[in-house]
């Protein structure tokens, strides 16, 4: 990709073509290029989202299905702002910070991606154990390593982005089927309290924590990030921004997200809701199911935790890594030996923490998950200052309705993050100290 070039330029002079003169793709050449998004969905909906979602519905009822509004405004602005600054530059996001800002800042905004990505792994490691558990019943550590021993295989071998791709597919689904069919048996929510819950924006008392958590592990400007390295690694061109691809894969990554975690809630609200059932244990994400399944309900359940622990492991500490090295100015290929061998060590690492957590482990899962939330506030930062860039959009028409959401987005994920970890940031350093 080309560095933007100072001074007036014509959009062909800069871009190589006439955007509004670009073909718009058809149903079924999009599909071909969508597939970041879904990369992005299955790291997303890792066992963190899934217990997250579980305590929404199961504490709150309908109370916060409003939330899915928000989410879906700034799960494709986030994702479409990230895209546009990467074309418009002819650089993925960090290094367009360090083209802009200098190498400082671009070291700063990886580091804290990495630090976000890896609470996020912390949960995901913990939550292939939970499943191993609800399926086996052994210790959940013993789980854990099982699966990270067949996740550190998978990275020693070839063709990493076309398996994850297909595989996360497979797994995004089953569980929109697994999750719908219960809503199904269920009988469906209560429309009248649904649609309250929708349109009545609130926070119940003690929900700030849980909706920071639902909203960072559902709308975090890191998904966007990695996206445009994902777009190198499909090899976008160019012309994906103007021909719908990458806006029809944004909109695939938000839409099947809320599909999933937004179903999660719903059957937490319509299953252990009226019964006064709290998570606190992953046997009782099992009873989600069982209204469908029955007995089978914690094998279903379990063998769905896996699963999204599992492809969230194997993107999500990619992620990680690849974002750090981008800040650092390093390699950033999926396939690069340094990479891989990154990634392995920050499993290592987060799974000696996860082992002398003394908690539940589905309270580290909601724990992770609020610590996610760091990455917002710093990287959003410098992607709102960059999109207000005039020079960024010279010879073409300024996108002004996604410069405002983007900076209306990123004020309403930073007043969440400090309203809620002023209080969950204690709680997370007394879980590990007292055990």
């Amino acid at each position: 990709m080309d560095i933007i070039a100072n001074g007036a330029a014509s959009a062909k002079d800069r871009l190589g073509f006439d955007p509004d003169n670009v073909k718009k793709l058809s149903f079924g050449e999009i599909l071909k290029k969508v597939g970041p998004g879904i990369i992005l969905t299955g790291i997303v909906i890792g066992p963190g989202n899934i217990t997250t979602s579980a305590m929404m519905g199961a504490n709150y009822g309908y109370q916060m299905m409003w939330l899915l509004i928000p989410i879906i405004i700034m799960g494709i602005t986030f994702t479409m702002t990230s895209y546009r600054i990467s074309i418009m530059s002819g650089m993925p996001i960090l290094h367009a910070i360090r083209h802009y800002y200098g190498g400082a800042a671009s070291a700063f905004c990886g580091i804290a991606l990495f630090l976000s990505c890896f609470f996020f792994t912390l949960g995901n490691i913990t939550g292939t154990g939970a499943g191993m558990n609800l399926i086996f019943g052994f210790d959940w550590r013993i789980g854990s390593l099982i699966m990270l021993g067949v996740l550190a295989f998978c990275y020693l071998t070839k063709g990493v982005y076309s398996k994850v791709e297909k595989g996360i597919t497979i797994c995004i689904i089953g569980m929109i089927i697994a999750f719908f069919a219960t809503l199904v048996s269920t009988g469906g929510p209560a429309w009248g309290p649904m649609a309250k819950g929708l349109v009545t924006p609130a926070f119940p008392e003690g929900s700030f924590t849980t909706a920071l958590a639902y909203i960072s592990t559902n709308a975090a400007v890191t998904a966007g990030i990695y996206g445009t390295y994902l777009g190198l690694e499909k090899k976008w061109k160019k012309e994906d921004l103007f021909n719908g691809a990458m806006r029809a894969d944004a909109i695939t990554h938000i839409v099947t997200v809320v599909l999933i975690s937004g179903a999660i809630v719903l059957v937490g609200a319509i299953v252990l809701n009226p019964t006064g059932t709290a998570i606190k244990a992953p046997a009782q994400l099992g009873d989600l199911l069982r209204p469908f399944l029955g007995n089978a309900a914690p094998i279903v359940m379990g063998i769905a935790i896996i699963g999204a622990g599992f492809s969230s492991l194997l993107g999500n500490t990619q992620r990680g890594v690849v974002l750090l090295n981008a800040g650092l100015d390093k390699e950033t290929g999926l396939e690069s030996k340094p990479v891989k061998y990154i990634c392995l060590g920050c499993l290592a690492v987060a799974t000696i923490i996860c082992f002398t957590y003394g908690g539940s482990p589905t309270q580290l899962i909601f724990i992770a998950n609020v610590a996610t939330s760091i990455a917002t506030p710093v990287a959003g930062l410098f992607m709102v200052l960059i999109l207000w860039k005039k020079e960024l959009f010279v010879g073409v028409k300024t996108p002004r309705v996604l410069q405002v959401l983007m900076t209306v987005c990123y004020v309403f994920a930073v007043f969440m993050t400090i309203n809620a970890l002023r209080t969950q940031i204690p709680n997370l350093i007394n879980s590990f100290i007292g055990g």
